[in-house]
């Protein structure tokens, strides 16, 4: 990357405690991220650690469908990837965390690579056909690769420890995920304003255009795949320490749909918003487990699952319908309308 784009971004962060409205929001984010596990119980600081677990690799999937343009429903077997290879080096070959971690992303951003270049020729419907593909061979390899990965039965991971520290709680383990998640977000904006980033951007718009103007498009869509695949590989990772066990179930195709729903709901092309539709769609399915298990028997023969679906399909409809820019369209406008937002992402 560029001097220039780091010195840009750099100034940009300088720029948050300059505009003492920016400084108050920002130092309220810091302080509220990092005393959150001191005052939240277990199972919220649970929730928050999933829900950072997928926003790093909703980010990934964003810079792949939201900047490039390509359609994606693998998002599943890239983080299948990363999990079961720090599963496996954890479990078996008792490697480190320091080190599963980077060879999770690592490994699913060379199957990234291995689907990107047949993908190079396909577009809309044809390319998602074929990164949905990718996550049920991915499937059928971890069950039929059993000397490998265990088959059916799974890989439980060891304690997560980091430089001889143990993570063995969820408010230990809070801190580690934050600060992966903050290095995805900056990494994020960082390739968006980049050479990188706008070749990006205009293959999104006209591949056929960018072609013209000397933008190598087939090298830029591989290196949208292996960006969004390391994403993911590393987001596999994380979660398989913090679940502490691993298996195809945990890897479902509904995975893939849920970030694509993610990714239009919070705005298409927005790190930011890629980070609210993780909040607002986990944060809507733990309203709605609440809110089935309190009315008990009042559902009769209707599937809480059946209920969960409709409620997703609706509200992705909706987005799409009244507000294709998703949450951060809403932000602008109220930004543009009423009042001098402090962040911009």
């Amino acid at each position: 990357m560029r001097t220039g784009v780091i010195q840009e971004s750099y100034g940009e962060l300088i720029s948050l405690f300059r505009n003492p409205t920016q400084t108050y929001w920002t130092w309220a984010l810091v302080i509220t991220s990092l005393a959150a596990p001191l005052i939240l119980t277990g199972h919220v600081t649970s929730l928050i650690n999933g829900m950072m677990i997928a926003a790093i690799g909703v980010i990934g999937l964003n810079l792949l469908t939201g900047t490039t343009g390509l359609i994606s429903f693998g998002q599943a077997g890239f983080l299948a990837v990363g999990g079961y290879t720090a599963a496996i080096l954890s479990a078996d070959y008792g490697m480190p965390l320091w080190l599963c971690l980077p060879a999770g992303g690592l490994m699913a951003a060379a199957f990234g690579l291995l689907v990107g270049i047949p993908s190079l020729r396909l577009k809309g419907l044809y390319l998602a056909i074929t990164t949905l593909a990718f996550t049920i061979i991915i499937t059928h390899l971890i069950l039929s690769a059993e000397g490998i990965t265990h088959g059916s039965s799974g890989v439980s991971t060891s304690k997560p420890a980091i430089f001889g520290i143990e993570l063995a709680t969820d408010k230990s383990f809070y801190y580690l995920i934050l600060a992966i998640l903050t290095l995805a977000i900056l990494g994020s904006a960082n390739i968006k304003r980049s050479r990188i980033g706008r070749a990006f951007l205009a293959i999104r718009e006209q591949d056929i255009a960018a072609r013209a103007m000397g933008v190598p498009v087939a090298r830029y869509k591989l290196y949208a795949f292996v960006v969004s695949s390391f994403y993911a590989g590393v987001a596999g990772a994380l979660m398989a320490y913090q679940i502490r066990f691993v298996n195809v179930d945990s890897f479902s195709l509904v995975i893939s749909i849920e970030a694509v729903s993610m990714i239009i709901v919070g705005g298409l092309g927005s790190t930011a918003g890629a980070v609210i539709g993780v909040v607002f769609v986990l944060g809507l399915a733990e309203i709605l487990n609440y809110v089935f298990s309190s009315m008990g028997g009042v559902l009769g023969s209707v599937s809480t699952l059946e209920l969960k679906g409709f409620i997703y399909g609706l509200t992705i409809v909706l987005f799409l319908r009244f507000e294709p820019d998703g949450l951060m369209g809403i932000y602008r406008e109220i930004k543009n309308r009423w009042v001098n937002w402090p962040f911009r992402y």
